[in-house]
This record gives structure tokens, C-alpha cells and sequence, in this order.
């Protein structure tokens, strides 16, 4: 099913709905609200101007497709400069690796190095030793009681992890990932005025502390990502001052690419764990199905529900038109829940081969997959190694986004 047309009527419908993904019964479970949006056809006309994707294969194709570009600083340039696009902060966001196209991507993902086998072996027993302090405090906490993951576990394996592979001071960590999550509404869907405000105050002091450590590093470099890529931009650019911009972007691009989506992805994983008493015993008495059990959680609710991107020329997604410079919004969590790609797209099935979206695809695939995975992995390895069993106390409050998915809480208790 294509395009549909959209009256008046079917517009304040639409903007109804994402009303609604906003509400805490829309956080708690948005795919009802999915199903209502892809009956309006698998690609329609957005509300606010473009289109929205919710069809798997759809998603699937401009990901993949060179056609489809990122919104980068050209385009946001163009959207005017009273458009969220031309926020401080979604222009900073819009010269990070994030946001490039080629051939600028390739130079910048090339100098940022991968995360290969041999770095994530690296930084896998540094996980976990972080992983096993971590399960050691949420256990003595539901010795006396409940206790919250999310605070415990779930915010802190991330930050922990990236601060000490960027040899960032520990006592900057819990303000580094508040000011992360300011930002992110910079990258959400519809941002007001207030959450743009906030992101470009937590925009301005990201800029001054990485900008400050590229400067440190410079003067005394070590061992190190970021006096790795300051040696490896040296190279490139003969321009020191474009060098460690260059370098302070990819610092910023890292951080808020591990953090924020990475912690929502381990509290919804162990909600997955812990909200169905089957799943944990079935985990214990077969933890070879550990990989499967993380990938299911990232299809069934992946911490990024929407991406965007941007035509290059004129051309037809499943029979909608879409002209060059129009945005389309692909709803990664509808498409993960498309009946068509996925049968009995809600239920939790550990049986499922078919891959995901939770990690972009073609060029813009996320650089740090592997290292989410091992992180995810690893901790649901220990925990259900380490701990007694756990029992949900009651469900999450989540932030009411629409893009980043976030829990502000996962409550748990000994069973």
C-alpha cells in the first residue's frame, strides 16, 4: 500500500496521533498508534510537510539507497532561518558524522576508525569489570528492597564505558550524560521552543569541555582516541585550528551516539527480561540464547524510532511521489512492527531471523554497533549469572519523545 491522500480531516487525524505517541499510554506502547498510521498508507503525507514511512521494506530502501541523503548543513541552511533545522544545536549536530553525506562521510568515518574485533575484545573486559561494580551496588540496594536499573545500571554502564575509553575525568560523567540528554531534543521530531532552548545551552557547554580537551590533548597526548584522530587529522588537514574542529566533532559525535541510545537500549532490554518471569529462567538454563534475545529486543522496541532523511532528485517511495529536498521521517518502530515484514510483529519471538533496523543501514549503519552489542550482551551474561532472579515492581515512566525513546525508570525486586 502506497500514498494516500490527505484531507484536512486526515491531517488533524495525523497530528492527533502523534499527540497521542506524546501521552504516557503512548510511551508505554506506541504500536497500536503505528498500526493507525500505516493504515494510512505505508508511506503518506506528513502532517508539518514531507512524508512518513512505516512500512519495513520502505524504511529498509532508502537507508540503503544512495538516492536518500542525510539532512546535512547545506539542506538545514535552506529550511530558512526561523526552522529548528537553523537551532545552534541542529547546526552543530549538522557538521557531526551524523549528519555528512559523501564525500565528506567517507573522510570523516575513515579517520574516526571502527570499532573492529580486536578494540571491542579491548574494551569488553573493561565492560566487565564496569558491569560486575555495577551489579554489585544494584544487588546490595534490593538486598534492602527495590531498586531502579535504569539509575544503577542502565545510564551508568554507558557513560562509564565511553568515559573511560575518552580518559574523561569520572567526576565530569554524571554531567556529561545529563547534558547529553538535553541535547538530544535537538534531534527529536517537533522540538518547542523551551527543549530547543535547553539543547542549545547544552550544545554550548559540549562545545566548551570537548573543545577544551582536544586542546589538552594536543599539548599532552597519550594513549588515547582523542590524540589518535588529532594525529590522524594532522594528516589530513594542514589547518590546525580545521584539524581539532574536526577532532572536537568527532568527540562530540561519539559521546552523544554511545550515551543516550545506548542506555535506552540496556533498560529496555532487562524490562524485556524482567516483565515475563519465563524469559529469565529460559535465559538461565540456555544463555547461548543471549545474541538472540538482544537482537528480538531491538526489533521488538528499538531505542531510535525515527530517521530522517532527505530526497536528492525527484522520485517515487512505493508509489508516493517525493521531490528533491523534500524529508521523509522513516518510523523505524512502525516498520519493526510491520506485518507484512514481521509476523505477529508484538510478540517477543526469539526465533526471529530476519534483521532489524535499530542500526541505520547502507553507509549511515551505526559505527558503534558492535560495541552496543557487546554491552548488551555482556550484561545480560552476568546478570543472570550473578542474581536471583528479578521481578518488574511496576512499569516505567518513560520521557515523552517520539525519536529517542527513553525510561526514566526501571523498578525491580528480588523475586
Amino acid at each position: 500500500m502506497g500514498s494516500v491522500a490527505t484531507p484536512e480531516s486526515d491531517r488533524r487525524a495525523t497530528i492527533s496521533l502523534f499527540s497521542r505517541l506524546r501521552t504516557a499510554e503512548g510511551q508505554a506502547d506506541p504500536f497500536p498508534i503505528y498500526a493507525d498510521l500505516r493504515a494510512r498508507g505505508t508511506v503518506s503525507p506528513a502532517p508539518w510537510g514531507g512524508h512518513l514511512v512505516t512500512g519495513f521494506s520502505a524504511c529498509d530502501q532508502v537507508l540503503r539507497n544512495s538516492l536518500w541523503l542525510e539532512p546535512d548543513t547545506s539542506w538545514r541552511e535552506q529550511q530558512g532561518a526561523g526552522s529548528r533545522w537553523n537551532a545552534p544545536s541542529s547546526r552543530e549536530t549538522g557538521r557531526t558524522l551524523l549528519a555528512l553525506n559523501p564525500p565528506e562521510h567517507t573522510r570523516v568515518r575513515r579517520a574516526a576508525g571502527t570499532f573492529d574485533r580486536g578494540t571491542v575484545e579491548q574494551l569488553g573486559r573493561r565492560v566487565g569489570h564496569i558491569i560486575d561494580g555495577l551489579l554489585d551496588t544494584l544487588h546490595e540496594r534490593l538486598r534492602s528492597g527495590e531498586a531502579d536499573f535504569t539509575a544503577l545500571v542502565g545510564e551508568e554502564l554507558p557513560v562509564a564505558t565511553l568515559g573511560g575509553w575518552l580518559g574523561l575525568p569520572r567526576a565530569d560523567w554524571p554531567r556529561l550524560r545529563a547534558l547529553a540528554h538535553e541535547q538530544v531534543f535537538s534531534q527529536e521530531l517537533l522540538p518547542n521552543a523551551s527543549q530547543l532552548a535547553r539543547s542549545d545551552a547544552a550544545t554550548a557547554e559540549l562545545r566548551t569541555y570537548f573543545t577544551e580537551l582536544v586542546r589538552e590533548r594536543r599539548e599532552h597526548p597519550g594513549d588515547d582516541p582523542v590524540s589518535r584522530w588529532i594525529h590522524t587529522w594532522d594528516e589530513l588537514e594542514p589547518d590546525r585550528d580545521k584539524a581539532d574542529e574536526a577532532v572536537y566533532f568527532l568527540a562530540l559525535f561519539v559521546m552523544l551516539a554511545a550515551m543516550e541510545t545506548t542506555a535506552t537500549m540496556l533498560s529496555t532490554l532487562v524490562l524485556r527480561l524482567v516483565e515475563d518471569p519465563d524469559r529469565w529462567s529460559l535465559l538461565a538454563e540456555h544463555p547461548d540464547l543471549v545474541p538472540e534475545f538482544v537482537e528480538e529486543s531491538l526489533r521488538h522496541d528499538p531505542p531510535l524510532h525515527l530517521v530522517d532523511r532527505v530526497a536528492s532528485e525527484d522520485c517515487l517511495l512505493e508509489g508516493a511521489e517525493i521531490r528533491a529536498g523534500e524529508m521523509v521521517h522513516l518510523m523505524v518502530g512502525a516498520a519493526h512492527h510491520d506485518p507484512a515484514h514481521f509476523p505477529d510483529p508484538g510478540s517477543f519471538d526469539l526465533r526471529r531471523k530476519t534483521p532489524h533496523l535499530a542500526f541505520g543501514g547502507g553507509i549511515h549503519h551505526c559505527l558503534g554497533a558492535p560495541l552496543a552489542r557487546m554491552e548488551a550482551q555482556t550484561l545480560l551474561r552476568r546478570m543472570i549469572a550473578r542474581l536471583p532472579a528479578l521481578t518488574l515492581v511496576r512499569r516505567p515512566s518513560r520521557a515523552p519523545r517520539v525519536a529517542f525513546r527513553r525510561l526514566l525508570n526501571l523498578d525491580v525486586s528480588l523475586t
